[in-house]
């Protein structure tokens, strides 16, 4: 039985709702990145990003090789870079109706 577009969109969206993933796939943006640079750039213990690399690539969302003897990772499509373009962009609009919402606050309280 094939499982539903939402359930596939929501098993997504739950594999990137870690910030250490999301950090990896930040980093990943640039290329492909030795596991040794992905910890020097993220505060976390080896076994711990192996986990969470473990996740990303299970899902699909990035591959991994060997490249002289290293094992290194990359985003499996740039569709996911998008994906977190797309983040940012959402961010930034419900940040700016936010400051607006709170000047606005802000304004009405010394009417009163």
């Amino acid at each position: 039985m094939s499982v539903p577009l939402y359930q596939a969109k929501a098993e997504m969206f739950r594999v990137l709702s870690h910030p250490v993933r999301i950090r990896v796939l930040e980093l990943l943006q640039t290329g492909p990145l030795p596991v040794r640079d992905l910890l020097a750039q993220i505060d976390i213990e080896a076994s711990s990003l192996s986990q969470q690399l473990a996740v990303l690539r299970r899902a699909g969302v990035v591959v991994s090789f060997r490249d002289s003897g290293m094992v290194m990772y990359a985003m499996s499509t740039p569709a996911v870079a998008d994906l977190l373009a797309a983040g940012r962009r959402i961010l930034r609009e419900v940040l700016t109706d936010r400051d607006g919402l709170l000047a606005q606050l802000q304004s009405s309280a010394s009417d009163d």
